[in-house]
């Protein structure tokens, strides 16, 4: 047996928050609706989960709360509110619990904002274009496309599913860069220590003896040397180059040239290109499956995508579209798009499932993410310890040397 936490609502509307015991989740969910209760949210009951409930409530749980509304919020909003509407409670009633719910201040006032504004006469899309900064135009016309065919419910499901997809991919891209980022800053920290504190003492040691030093050791002990008096140089340097090259990614032109540069470039460049293709498929996939038309739908996606040269490029593709020259040829005469995307797209168009086959596209693409960073890791590894390797070997080099000639004269 396994015990699960769960929230739910009461047929009288009041919330509840407790843990079942059961074998599976699904025989858990099961129980929980046998008892009359509708189904908000359920996760298997760990020992940090128990743990982190229980710092809701003391002092510090407070102090530790979200200042802000999170991505992991709205993420967590929109399941639940899915979960609510599809089991038939009204709207308004809907934000009370979530209300109620919220684990930080400021959801909760977004809540109550959203419910005061439903409550007013708006449309659920009409109180969220209200806050631009939490739901996206993609959010929004999702669930204007909900509302106006009667199921927002099942839409708002989608939409939860689709962030969580993409809260997925995302982590799985920031976690298999965390490794590299540790490696480099461990190697730069161990030179510092060598450069600053280690050949100093032996510096120190080897003029005591006054003899002639050889030139990998005069020269490592040069650098030393300037790294501890000019090392500041450096630093500004690379802060300028960093502001310059800032300055110019900022500017529509420079922006446009690193976006494309990115789609190109050895072993990354098909990384990028992968993680753009699954996030833009997947996107429009999710808005045509709900009724948008391709169309605006893809106009939509356009406003949505991250890299300039991939955005500017669906500009084109929309032209053609506008012409009647259909999506996937347009798509593949860009020469940005991975051709068995390009293909599958084709074959959705040709069947009348282009949705299916766009979200299709989105999971094969996912697949193709992680395996494109583990054969980058995989090959960055290491050169990156060859690299901490040869350099490291270099200083020890030229001490060791010095030592043994040091040695060699009898001293």
């Amino acid at each position: 047996m396994a015990l699960f936490a769960f929230q739910a609502v009461r047929a009288s509307g009041d919330a509840v928050s407790a843990t079942i015991d059961a074998v599976t989740q699904a025989e858990a969910i099961e129980r929980v609706r046998e008892q009359g209760l509708i189904l908000v949210s359920i996760v298997p009951a760990t020992a940090a989960n128990l743990s982190a409930q229980s710092e809701k409530k003391s002092f510090f749980g407070q102090l530790f709360r979200p200042r802000k509304v999170t991505r992991d919020g709205i993420i967590a909003f929109t399941r639940d509110l899915a979960n609510l509407i599809s089991a038939g409670l009204p709207l308004d009633r809907a934000f009370e619990l979530l209300t109620s719910l919220a684990d930080s201040p400021p959801l909760a006032a977004l809540m109550q904002d959203l419910r005061d504004r439903v409550r007013g006469g708006k449309p659920l899309s009409g109180a969220l274009a209200e806050h631009p900064k939490h739901f996206d135009r993609l959010y929004i016309n999702m669930v204007r496309a909900g509302e106006a065919s009667g199921t927002l419910g099942p839409v708002l499901q989608r939409i939860s599913e689709f962030q969580e997809r993409s809260a997925e991919l995302r982590s799985n891209v920031t976690n298999a860069l965390i490794y590299p980022f540790v490696l480099i800053g461990v190697a730069v920290v161990a030179v510092a220590v060598m450069m600053f504190f280690v050949v100093p003492k032996f510096e120190q040691t080897f003029r005591q003896f006054g003899k002639a030093l050889p030139q990998s050791t005069e020269n490592l002990i040069a650098f030393s040397h300037f790294l501890r008096q000019d090392g500041w140089m450096i630093v500004i340097a690379l802060a300028a180059i960093f502001i310059l090259v800032r300055g110019r990614l900022r500017t529509p032109e420079g922006q446009m040239k690193w976006h494309l540069k990115q789609l190109t470039m050895p072993v990354f460049g098909e990384l990028f290109q992968k993680i753009e293709v699954a996030r833009l498929t997947r996107t429009l996939g999710t808005l045509v499956g709900n009724g948008v038309s391709l169309l605006p739908a893809l106009t939509i996606v356009k406003d949505t995508v991250d890299n300039r040269a991939l955005a500017q490029s669906l500009e084109g593709v929309l032209v053609r579209l506008k012409e009647g020259h259909g999506f996937s040829r347009p798509l593949m005469e860009t020469g940005l798009y991975p051709k068995l995307a390009v293909h599958m797209v084709a074959v959705g168009e040709e069947t009348g499932q282009l949705d299916k086959m766009l979200l299709k596209v989105a999971d094969v693409y996912d697949v193709e993410v992680n395996t494109s960073l583990k054969r980058a890791l995989g090959l960055m590894e290491p050169i990156l310890i060859v690299t901490l390797a040869v350099v490291v070997g270099v200083i020890i080099y030229s001490l060791l040397n010095a030592l043994l000639g040091l040695t060699d004269m009898g001293i």
